[in-house]
């Protein structure tokens, strides 16, 4: 299928991508960012009539095969799950697994623009590259894909470009806003005055949601006398607001969630330093899976200031990179019909 824009928000945490389908209806869906090496073992033959399926692509890199999809296990021995926590995440060969893998679940062989998101402080030192590296025609295993060009945007910005679309209740395209991401490992801002970015305004910081599983688990572990190392299944239980399971013993992570507040608020107290009393914003929006987390301390720093968590924050940053890239393309076939004419 050939598609004129496709935006993948290949985060820390999760992979969420969105697109056009055939019929113009818009397509979302996201899979853990999880990207362990390929089994080297087939399982046996009757255990292969008696299990179901799972739902992953074996994606080759440089000769290289990784294992990705929904259906990637979020436990292993010791943590060891596939996950890839570094701040040059954008250039590994994890991300880049998990890229083609989001395409080839989408069923798409040609992608005239294709928008990526970068944390906002690894933007300049990011871009260039992964425009280079992802432009061409790739065979990744399982299916072959070319892409004309790649569009680098500030991760934060696809949750603005979604909120002006007629996601957020209000929105005035003139006016002052502060996007707050919070991410899997990273926390971004973005300031922008009637869709200008003030980049003295804005930033990121090492400091998303994996602290704070990290920081639960090392509580768990004080508590249980024995080490927790599988925060996938933290972040889950958080998610879907359920127990934690541990050794046959259910665990309210209500009370831990409370002792980690001070990490949630120097992260906070890091935004402040940098946009200041917000005394000329609208609202601040706040996006990324970790939204609900840090809402509270956002509200506390900021009282004056209407805070609204956008909808679907996960996969919102994906969606928004959608209407970035339709909107480039829009304008760029304006001006290529005024050259001609």
């Amino acid at each position: 299928m050939k598609t004129p824009v496709f935006a993948i928000d290949v985060g820390y945490g999760f992979t969420k991508y969105a697109y056009r389908s055939t019929n113009g209806s818009e397509k979302t869906a996201m899979f853990p960012s999880l990207a362990p090496p390929a089994a080297c073992r087939a399982p046996l033959a009757d255990s292969k009539r008696m299990l179901t399926a799972r739902n992953v692509v074996t994606i080759s890199i440089d000769s290289v095969e990784y294992e990705v999809g929904p259906d990637i296990p979020i436990t292993a021995a010791y943590g060891r799950t596939g996950r890839s926590l570094v701040d040059d995440y954008a250039l590994t060969d994890n991300y880049a697994a998990l890229l083609f893998g989001a395409i080839h679940f989408a069923g798409v062989t040609h992608i005239d623009c294709l928008v990526l998101g970068l944390a906002v402080h690894n933007l300049e030192r990011h871009a260039a590259e992964l425009k280079e590296r992802f432009v061409g025609e790739f065979n990744f295993g399982p299916g072959r894909v070319e892409i004309g060009k790649v569009a680098i945007i500030p991760q934060p910005l696809g949750s603005l470009a979604l909120a002006a679309n007629g996601t957020a209740g209000g929105f005035q395209r003139d006016d002052a806003y502060l996007v707050v991401d919070v991410g899997y490992f990273t926390t971004d801002w973005l300031y922008a005055n009637a869709f200008m970015i003030d980049s003295n305004r804005s930033g990121g910081i090492s400091g998303g949601t994996s602290q704070i599983y990290q920081r639960i688990a090392g509580l768990i572990s004080r508590d249980e006398g024995e080490e927790v190392d599988d925060i996938e299944r933290i972040d889950k239980a958080l998610r879907e607001n359920m127990p934690f399971f541990f050794y046959g013993k259910s665990i309210n992570l209500a009370p831990y969630v409370a002792l980690v507040a001070p990490i949630i608020s120097n992260v906070v107290a890091e935004i402040q330093n940098c946009v200041g009393r917000l005394t000329d914003v609208r609202s601040i929006i706040l996006t990324g899976g970790g939204a609900a987390l840090y809402a509270t301390a956002i509200r506390r720093a900021f009282p004056r200031v209407r805070v609204e968590i956008i909808n679907s924050p996960s996969i919102a940053n994906a969606r928004g990179f959608l209407v970035v890239g339709e909107t480039g393309l829009t304008r760029e076939r304006r001006a290529a019909k005024t050259t001609t004419s």
